[in-house]
Order: C-alpha cells, then structure tokens, then sequence
C-alpha cells in the first residue's frame, strides 16, 4: 500500500488587489466592507491537478524554482493545509520539518520549545526525558537551551525543528529545505540521518534546491514549474529536466 497517495490536488490562494499596511487600512477595509464595497482579489492556483504515489520505503525528491509549489505540496502532505479539490492521503506517522516558525513559540527557551514540539510530534514526556540531551546535541545548542528562542538564528531553530524530528518513530519525514541553512558540520550529521532512515526502510520527501542530494538520496523526483507538474520519474531524469530548463533561457539570449 502506497505511504503517500495524491489524487488530483488543486489549492488555491486569494490575494488582495489593495495593500494594508497600518492599522488605519484595516479600520477602513472593515468600514467599506460594511458599506457594501468590497475589495477585488485575484485568484492564485499553487497547485494544479497534483496527482502521484510513494511507496513504503520510497523517498521522493522534490524540485523546481520559487514559486512553483513545492512547499504548499509539502503542507497539504502534512495536513496543515486543505487542497481545495482532490485529496492527499498519508499511511503512518509523519515528521514534518517545514518552514521557520510552524510549531515553535518565541518567547518560550530552546528547551521549553524541544518539549513542546516534542509532544506535538508525538513523542512521551519520559522518552522527551531520556532523549533531551542528545537533541540539543546534535542540534548544537546545549548552550543556548535557556535562551529564548526568539533569540537565536533561522538556523539555528530550523536544526532543532529537525533534531526534534528525527528523534520520533516517525515511518516520513517532510524536509523543507532544512540543510540550507545549517552549517557544514550540521548537514553532514543531516545526511548521515538520511542513510540511516533508507536503512531501516523509512521514507523522506525532501524539498531541496540541490540536484546532488536529490540525486543521491531520492529514488522518485517531483519537478514543479507554476503549480503543476512539469516531470515525474527518476531523479536522475528529473533532475537533468529541471537543469536543462534553467539553462534553456540562458542559451536563446
């Protein structure tokens, strides 16, 4: 039985023709809404008819520029978000390390937020107990474990999302671009995390910018381009697919 199975996947965003940007805008947006006017919006399709499976043991890469959907597909993966048609279906427990700031509370100390998200992804408090010390190990922040968080660097919160995350009994992991913004040390603790998780039949979905470690570490690629899917096969077509694009502008000038 497919661990991830996405069937015809639409999500759509509305974004405001008209800029708020005090507090007055808003006072004044509300009053004219009120009055019977309305603000126009423009629809926005980030993913467009999104159809694939990964099996159990299958790690799926997955590619393309900015903007093209990549982490709203993670987010819908993960449930954090709703397609507005079709439906994304997950078997087991999932992992996710998305974007800063899902899941962390700044104003709480690394070590009150390890626990928290802890829990949140699932994890007992005696195992939170045991295990604390090596995640902020791993993480590098044994320093900084009374600090509050919001004090620390993107990066430094993204390698204890991850730390967390990989401590789990999770059989999936999201990764949204975690190594990009860990140190060299970091990424390669990161990877070694990924071989072991191949090891014992775990699934990743990574989203990365790197055809190296898509590569060398996804069976399955997803390339996007505009919310739809552009190539859907081996990583090592993918990712030739999606090089072979971005060099195509640069060769017709």
């Amino acid at each position: 039985m497919p661990i991830i199975t996405v069937e015809d996947v639409w999500k759509r965003f509305r974004i405001p023709h008209e800029k708020r940007a005090t507090v007055f805008d808003h006072v004044a947006g509300t009053l004219t809404f009120l009055s019977g006017k309305r603000y126009s919006y423009e629809e926005f399709w980030a993913l467009k008819q999104i159809s694939f499976l990964v099996e159990q043991g299958e790690s799926l890469g997955i590619i393309g520029p900015n903007g093209s959907g990549k982490s709203t597909l993670l987010k819908v993966i993960a449930g954090i978000m709703k397609p507005d048609k079709g439906r994304a279906h997950t078997q087991g427990k999932i992992a996710p390390v998305l974007e800063l700031g899902i899941g962390f509370s700044p104003d709480l100390t690394v070590r009150e937020n390890l626990v928290i998200y802890g829990v949140v992804m699932g994890m007992s408090r005696s195992q939170l107990k045991r295990d604390a010390d090596s995640i902020l190990e791993f993480a590098g922040l044994n320093r900084f474990q009374d600090s509050k968080l919001k004090n620390l660097s993107s990066g430094m919160q993204v390698r204890l999302a991850f730390s967390i995350a990989i401590q789990t009994e999770a059989n999936m992991f999201l990764v949204d671009e975690a190594l990009s913004v860990g140190d060299m040390e970091f990424q390669q603790k990161c990877l070694q995390k990924f071989r072991d998780f191949k090891r014992e039949g775990r699934s990743i979905v990574l989203v990365s910018h790197s055809m190296d470690l898509i590569r060398s570490y996804c069976e399955k690629t997803l390339y996007l381009a505009n919310g739809e899917i552009r190539f859907f096969g081996a990583s090592v077509d993918a990712a030739s697919k999606y090089v072979d694009d971005m060099k195509a502008p640069l060769a017709t000038r």
